[in-house]
């Protein structure tokens, strides 16, 4: 199997990584996610505008590029190896996959903001007692007349307080955790100015994103609002959770090499005993292991990205993100006690990327989430 990046591929990376390292400050960053907007919309009109990332893989229809899970591979990784805070995996990945696959006018309208600029999307799908689960959904729609009526809680809805549009995830028939019976509807947001039958609770995570706890009572929405079929939501969101799964990984995979080269490069750099610390075998061997789980993560990062329009897609994306899960924590631990106290200071990047990676441990399903979910989607040999 061939991992070569294609010339335009490698082009893409050379182009968002080069931004990347002239114009966006980490340190700036932390301050507009803490004490400003949130994040840097001026950089996301350069995402649109000066590098066309926001289209690169929507379809042609909408404004995009046409292009597919390995441009988003190339993208993620070099917004990972920056710690981009800017909402590129939920809005383009997430969001750009489920209107994709909604052949409706609402959702063709959203595409064409998102590869513009202007739209940003936030998925509501995950409840109270839902778990990990994205098919567990106990918030209803029920129809009346013209109009759909809301009624549910949604937690930890990621970029919320910076969304302009909302893709929420309502039963319409079955039980809570029916795979038939999910519709999505996607509504246009306002998080200054509370929409109304919308109660939100917004805040900061841990890494520095945003996120918000939403409850829906009475809210009333046009059919024209419903996106694909009535009770027909869960392979277009299964598919999409899937992709952004995979985006993720590879997101994963660029904080990783950035957090190991780091740490290599202080440990050259700090002495004791009148040496370089890494002169010292035994942290020699633990740069060693984490140089191992980061090449095994690439591995499953491609694993993802190959299958995502395959058969396998599940059992692929589950066996990376388990494989992920434990480079991260790996990854990020090691890297925080080599360097010392300094590791987890604000000063130091190193610190904000073990963050990330942590997040990133359970975001989209954690490790045990996705072990049980790769053993029910084995299917022996038959013989």
């Amino acid at each position: 199997m061939d991992f070569t990046l294609s010339d335009e591929q490698k082009l893409l990376r050379d182009a968002v990584g080069g931004y990347l390292a002239s114009s966006y400050d980490l340190v700036g960053s932390r301050q507009a996610a803490r004490l400003g907007d949130g994040w840097q919309p001026q950089v996301w009109r350069a995402f649109a505008e000066d590098l066309g990332i926001l289209g690169a893989s929507l379809p042609e229809s909408a404004g995009g590029a046409g292009g597919g899970a390995e441009e988003v591979m190339v993208i993620a990784q070099e917004l990972g190896g920056h710690l981009v805070v800017e909402p590129y995996i939920g809005t383009v990945v997430l969001g750009g996959s489920i209107l994709s696959a909604a052949d409706t006018e609402t959702a063709a309208g959203i595409l064409s903001g998102i590869v513009d600029g202007s739209a940003v999307t936030a998925l509501a799908a995950i409840e109270p007692t839902s778990g990990q689960s994205y098919r567990s959904v106990a918030t209803t729609a029920r129809r009346d007349g013209d109009d759909w009526i809301i009624n549910g809680d949604k937690i930890i809805v990621a970029d919320a307080p910076i969304a302009t549009h909302l893709i929420i995830t309502a039963r319409t028939a079955g039980e809570t955790t029916d795979a038939a019976g999910i519709t999505l509807f996607a509504i246009p947001f306002s998080p200054a100015n509370q929409t109304e039958g919308i109660a939100a609770h917004h805040y900061r995570t841990i890494d520095d994103h945003q996120a918000g706890d939403l409850t829906f009572t009475d809210l009333r929405i046009p059919d024209s609002a419903r996106i694909g079929e009535v009770g027909g939501g869960w392979p277009i969101l299964d598919a999409a959770i899937d992709a952004a799964t995979a985006a993720t990984i590879a997101e994963a995979v660029g904080a990783m090499r950035k957090v190991l080269a780091d740490t290599v490069e202080y440990t050259k750099q700090r002495q004791q005993f009148g040496v370089p610390i890494s002169s010292f075998q035994a942290l020699q061997h633990r740069m060693v292991n984490m140089y191992m789980e980061v090449e095994q993560a690439t591995a499953a990062m491609y694993l993802a990205t190959l299958n995502l329009d395959g058969p396998n897609r599940r059992r692929a994306v589950s066996a990376a993100k388990a494989t992920i899960a434990r480079a991260a924590r790996l990854v990020g631990q090691e890297a925080v006690q080599l360097h010392g106290g300094m590791g987890m200071t604000e000063e130091l990047a190193i610190g904000h990327y073990f963050k990330r990676l942590t997040a990133i441990e359970a975001e989209f399903g954690g490790r045990d989430f996705h072990t049980r979910r790769y053993r029910q989607e084995w299917t022996p040999l038959s013989v």
